[in-house]
């Protein structure tokens, strides 16, 4: 009775699928989160009869012959790497990137995280940080005398010293992008790394040709769609319990044989 076995495929698969739903909602006010989507394929084919197979001596071909498919497997969760709303902070060093990029971040283990949260801060050595206090890249380090600091769409940061008229530029910052931008992988905490499927970061100057602009003073959402996750959540419930009433019935028919005197 192979339905017993592929309808346990089918409730793995939902399984898996709600808990990528419910880490979207869970993530729904986490500052540039992205969604995820569930992949799914086929498995395995059984061959009864073989498609292109010859029925006869005279050399005659099945045309489409007899498949029994074993069931289904989750094949990837995409991120969707779609723009978040943007939202006014008023915050001096909170920054969004409109468009493509990502910021660069050191880790203390020497690696470059990359990174879409701009909630940044200052450290006690005026250096621009994250919440964790991992410095962004390349380090701007502030002066302590100024008294403003003004971060332009191109990545410039501009500093009014105290008695001084004219803004000095003490800092350029720099964004990433990546041909595969999907390919990177999540750390945690908002971070992601480069990996051989993302292919290597190309730095370059925000608002330049094939890089977002950066505006001071906002944050991108999530960009998860509550309701569009919740349609996705009751389908994922309805399939799974239709693979429970396929096992229900399965069950049935193997009692119905045994009962056979």
């Amino acid at each position: 009775m192979r339905a017993l076995s592929i309808a346990a495929t089918g409730m793995q698969a939902q399984q898996r699928n709600v808990e990528v739903v419910s880490n979207n909602l869970a993530n729904m006010n986490t500052t540039a989160f992205m969604r995820r989507r569930t992949e799914f394929q086929d498995l395995l084919y059984q061959n009864l009869r073989r498609v292109g197979g010859t029925s006869s001596d005279a050399g005659t071909v099945v045309p489409t012959g007899v498949q029994l498919g074993l069931g289904v497997k989750m094949a990837a969760v995409y991120r969707i790497h779609a723009q978040g709303s943007l939202t006014a902070t008023d915050n001096t060093f909170d920054l969004a990137i409109e468009g493509k990029g990502f910021f660069q971040v050191q880790l203390p283990n020497g690696e470059v995280a990359y990174t879409r949260d701009g909630s940044f801060q200052l450290n006690a050595n005026g250096e621009i940080v994250t919440h964790d206090g991992y410095t962004v890249v390349p380090a701007i380090t502030v002066p302590s005398n100024v008294i403003d600091i003004t971060i332009n769409a191109s990545g410039e940061v501009l500093a009014k010293v105290d008695g001084q008229v004219a803004l000095s530029n003490v800092g350029q910052l720099q964004i990433a992008t990546f041909a595969n931008e999907p390919g990177l992988q999540a750390n945690g905490g908002n971070l992601f790394l480069e990996t051989s499927a993302s292919g290597n970061a190309v730095t370059g100057t925000p608002a330049s040709t094939g890089y977002g602009s950066i505006l001071q003073g906002f944050l991108e959402t999530s960009n998860v769609n509550a309701v569009e996750e919740i349609a996705n959540l009751i389908s994922a419930q309805r399939a799974y319990e239709m693979n429970s009433k396929v096992i229900q019935t399965a069950d049935q028919m193997m009692g119905s044989l045994s009962n056979v005197r």
